[in-house]
């Protein structure tokens, strides 16, 4: 009964919504307020109906209901409880649910916390992402139903994959999807715009916060997936411009374009067009990494389905949604007129160029992630772009956009002189070139791209630093007027500014682990010592063992440097009972300078040897921290008071009452 249930919640769920999206629109055309109203009750409805879906999905998860298709197909009874409940979303359908249940969360939250937006704008809002949902509820009911029955129930499940099985993946899908769903509410927004022919300041000051809390989720959810593919796949990497990790990393390039774009339309009132294009291709990049993991053009372990049907299906929908907002912003857009104008060198301009470079650097990772299978599809050779080309054309676009972001924020608005600030950035040039002599002298033999990545991790850095200085007037006012000044920062200007430094710690992480790993492969018997970056790693055996629902082979290292211990390691090799699947789980001791790893893997039977790999990656923890940093700034700008009251009073003229503004 309880799939039934959940079924029937969708079936109501995809009626609600279809009235969701047309008679709120139509009121909003007419100016009915009544019709308008429609909107908020029904995407409240509509949330509660995917929710009851949802919970009835995972409680056929949890009590092991072999009498439903998808529960057999991803589950087992001696599955660990948190694997249970993360298989309700590690599969095609059960993800589908997880996205609608997020889409269905977000025009709720809108419904319930918009309260600020005009009501023809709100009911727009709800209308286009409630004809969303039910492309994506018509997908799941005739393609992808989560709650299709069996005939004759079997004993017991086919398991998870093993790759799944572990807690960063358990929670990597719903930070992604949080990320990908949230960019709906920009592209919303952005259409409701279109058809009401107006973009403001307030428009901007409404639709960031949505966008600033999807990049939040994205940026998580990627770093998620690569911290996941550091430890678990035993290569260790952290990124290899996979086609599906591309499909993640698009709109994370556009909306972090879209945000700074927005900036400009809330400041300036310039930039109107641009802004509302970058929502429509933002979200379109969203839509199109759905369908690459659930069209089976690609194989991949991030890969939910292979069936074509599906594949067209989610075909027909990108092209219904990309090209029917891209015919209505090119109706639509020569209405949006811009009063703000500017010169090139000023603030506008450096957001700007921060615009166009990350959708060029979008453009670049699109046409390398679909050229091989473009080629495939009119019968051309077989090829694969690898991270070959993806550095060679990614990294040089963003080595000026990176040493222009230390001079950006210190240019005035609409007019600036470059001299000036250039000055102030002494400080930053000289750490620059400092940074980048003495890793030369660390590593004289290293790639060259690591020493400028360096370098202008410091620039970035310490330019960020002297900007926040000159804000509060340091040294130029009184120390307490200084910590005044401090004190006073907007949030906003705060995430700016947090923002800036952990990508900066994030650049130096990446250079470091880029440039300078050092690998070690090879056979070690008990007792055998491999040196790799100044640390002897000496082999102390390994030993048999029994996990959950796994056997285990985990090997230990004794790390040592100059003859004084350092760590033990104890890295494991899993084979699952049910799949037979083996999986690597590192073992990992992080440093301030880099991290020790190793990985333990099959044994000569002949000799008595085991493979192992062993690395030492400069700099990872870095990597890690300024992305934590980054979200860290996104949250800490989502808490500026003027995203909670949204649109700013408008001026009071002389003989009428001030407007109010609803917090």
């Amino acid at each position: 009964m309880t799939a039934e249930i959940g079924h029937f919640a969708l079936i109501l769920a995809l009626m609600i919504a279809a009235v969701q999206s047309v008679v709120p629109l139509v009121g909003a055309h007419r100016d009915n307020a009544e019709w308008m109203a429609i909107a908020r009750p029904a995407a409240l409805t509509q949330f509660g109906l995917v929710a009851i879906s949802f919970g009835c999905l995972t409680q056929l998860y949890l009590s092991s209901d072999f009498s439903v298709l998808n529960v057999i197909q991803n589950s087992h009874t001696t599955k660990p409880m948190i694997y249970k409940i993360a298989g309700v979303w590690a599969n095609h359908e059960g993800s589908l649910l997880l996205w609608v249940l997020i889409l269905a969360l977000f025009g709720s939250a809108v419904a319930a916390f918009g309260a600020n937006l005009p009501p023809a704008l709100k009911a727009r809002v709800l209308s286009v992402q409630a004809m969303i949902a039910v492309g994506f509820y018509l997908f799941m009911l005739l393609t992808s139903n989560p709650f299709e029955r069996v005939e004759v129930p079997p004993i017991n499940g086919q398991d998870l994959n093993p790759l799944l099985q572990d807690f960063g993946l358990a929670i990597h899908p719903p930070m992604l999807y949080l990320g990908y769903v949230g960019f709906s509410m920009a592209f919303s927004f952005a259409i409701a715009a279109l058809i009401e022919g107006r973009v403001d300041a307030a428009w901007a000051r409404w639709v960031r916060p949505w966008t600033l809390a999807a990049w939040c989720f994205l940026t998580g959810g990627i770093v998620l997936g690569s911290w996941w593919a550091y430890y678990e796949l035993g290569w260790g990497g952290w990124w290899f411009w996979d086609p599906v990790e591309n499909a993640s990393f698009m709109p994370w390039l556009a909306g972090t374009a879209l945000l700074h774009s927005s900036t400009v339309v809330e400041k300036r009132d310039t930039l109107k067009g641009w802004t509302i294009l970058l929502a429509i291709i933002t979200f379109s990049l969203s839509l199109l990494g759905t369908f690459l993991v659930r069209s089976g053009v690609l194989t991949s372990v991030h890969t939910f389905a292979s069936d074509p049907a599906r594949g067209v299906f989610i075909l027909a929908l990108l092209i219904v949604v990309i090209g029917g907002s891209l015919a209505l912003y090119a109706w639509r857009a020569p209405s949006l007129v811009s009063t703000g104008v500017f010169q090139p060198i000023s603030r506008e301009g450096a957001l700007l160029l921060n615009n166009l470079i990350m959708a060029t650097a979008a453009a670049a990772v699109l046409l390398g992630t679909l050229y091989p299978l473009m080629l495939d599809a009119v019968g051309g050779d077989k090829v694969s772009v690898g991270p070959p080309f993806f550095n060679s054309v990614f990294i040089p676009l963003m080595l000026p956009m990176i040493a222009a972001m230390a001079i950006g924020p210190m240019l005035a608005w609409k007019r600036a002189d470059l001299k000036p600030v250039l000055a102030r950035l002494w400080a930053a040039m000289i750490a620059a070139v400092l940074a980048m002599l003495a890793v030369w002298a660390w590593a004289t033999d290293g790639p060259v791209m690591g020493v400028i990545g360096v370098g202008l991790a410091a620039w970035l850095f310490v330019g960020t630093l002297v900007e926040l200085a000159g804000r509060i007037r340091l040294f130029k006012v009184p120390a307490r007027e200084s910590l005044r000044r401090l004190a006073r920062t907007p949030r906003a200007s705060w995430g700016m500014t947090l923002g800036h430094l952990g990508l900066a710690i994030t650049i130096a992480g990446m250079s470091g682990a880029g440039a300078w790993q050092t690998e070690s492969v090879q056979a070690m018997k008990p007792g055998e010592t491999v040196t790799v970056a100044g640390y002897d790693f000496t082999f102390d055996g390994a030993k048999d063992g029994q996990g959950p629902n796994y056997s285990i082979v985990r090997g230990t290292f004794l790390v040592t440097k100059n003859g004084q211990p350092v760590a033990t390691l104890d890295p494991e090799k899993r084979v699952y009972t049910v799949t037979k699947r083996p999986t690597t789980e590192a073992a990992i001791h992080s440093t301030f300078w880099g991290d020790l790893y190793a990985v333990v893997g099959d044994k000569d039977k002949a000799t008595g040897a085991y493979v192992t790999r062993i690395y030492f990656n400069p700099l990872v923890a870095w990597m890690w921290g300024g992305v934590l940093v980054m979200v860290g700034a996104g949250i800490t700008s989502l808490t500026d008071r003027r995203h909670r009251i949204g649109a700013p009073a408008g001026r009071r003229v002389a003989g009428t009452a001030p407007e109010t503004v609803k917090t």
